[in-house]
């Protein structure tokens, strides 16, 4: 039993100096060449590390959902349209790495059921929690070293919770390194497309699915299955509010003008926040 306990004490005091293996070594070379991708859970914590070096210190934090969205689009479509849009405002920034998608947003009440909650599939929180998972992505990234944080949100909901995490954390970090700005005129554009495509010839007549051509565009710049568009071909269902989206290819292009559109109106609105 004392030689048990010898033994302890000895290791004990012996290993106090010694680095963990496991551990990393913050400032330790990258191994091999860096990865390419504007988002933060596509690259190693050494690309992110060597990204924000090379001055990339912006990041954006974008809100989704996860909820019915009629019988042609997946759940995820929100998460669907920040993958393209996201990538086509961090492109235009230069130098902003991407947040993961936070798609656990409020989506009505639990007891009884309500809003998108009353059908299989949607996933939702509540506003206290998903205001508190907000705060703790952006508390994180603030500790990972990033200057300026832009919260936007592609889900009508979301709105009021970011907006109120950037000011209570703008509040916390007045004077300090990093700041925190929601970017409303990102969500507002969504409508400004619709107005937009009608001048063009392009005008919606809502069939009540919670489904439209704006969405539907901008998740085939990203993947039509998620459209589930051979399916719809096959039943002669491929179309939305009165609008063919065949060929896939035009609405493919109308998809990606949509997501140009919406990027370069959050991208001035983020300078405009930046330059006051």
């Amino acid at each position: 039993m004392r030689t048990t306990i010898l033994l302890l004490a000895l290791a004990a005091v012996f290993g106090q100096d010694r680095p963990d293996p496991m551990t990393p070594d913050p400032a330790g070379p990258r191994p091999i060449a860096a990865g390419r991708s504007p988002f933060m859970e596509e690259l190693t914590w050494m690309e992110v590390r060597d990204a924000l070096k090379a001055g990339s210190d912006r990041v954006l934090v974008a809100a989704g959902g996860i909820e019915q969205n009629g019988p042609y689009v997946v759940t995820g479509k929100h998460n669907v349209v920040l993958r393209a849009t996201t990538r086509a405002i961090a492109e235009r920034l230069g130098n902003a790495l991407i947040a993961p998608i936070i798609g656990f947003v409020p989506e009505g009440d639990f007891d009884p059921p309500s809003d998108h909650l009353k059908y299989p599939g949607t996933i939702g929180v509540a506003e206290e929690t998903f205001r508190r998972l907000v705060a703790d992505v952006c508390r994180s990234l603030k500790v990972n070293g990033f200057k300026h944080l832009f919260l936007i949100g592609d889900h009508g909901p979301d709105q009021e919770g970011l907006e109120q995490v950037a000011a209570e954390l703008s509040k916390q970090w007045a004077g300090g390194p990093t700041t925190i700005h929601y970017i409303r005129e990102y969500y507002d554009e969504d409508d400004g497309v619709s107005a937009w495509l009608a001048a063009q010839g392009l005008k919606e007549v809502d069939e009540g699915l919670h489904d439209s051509f704006v969405m539907e565009a901008q998740m085939m710049v990203v993947d039509p299955a998620t459209v589930r568009m051979k399916e719809r071909l096959a039943a002669g269902k491929f179309r939305i509010n009165g609008i063919d989206l065949s060929p896939a290819e035009k609405t493919i292009e109308w998809g990606r003008k949509i997501v140009d559109y919406r990027a370069e109106r959050t991208v001035a609105a983020i300078r405009k926040t930046l330059g006051r």
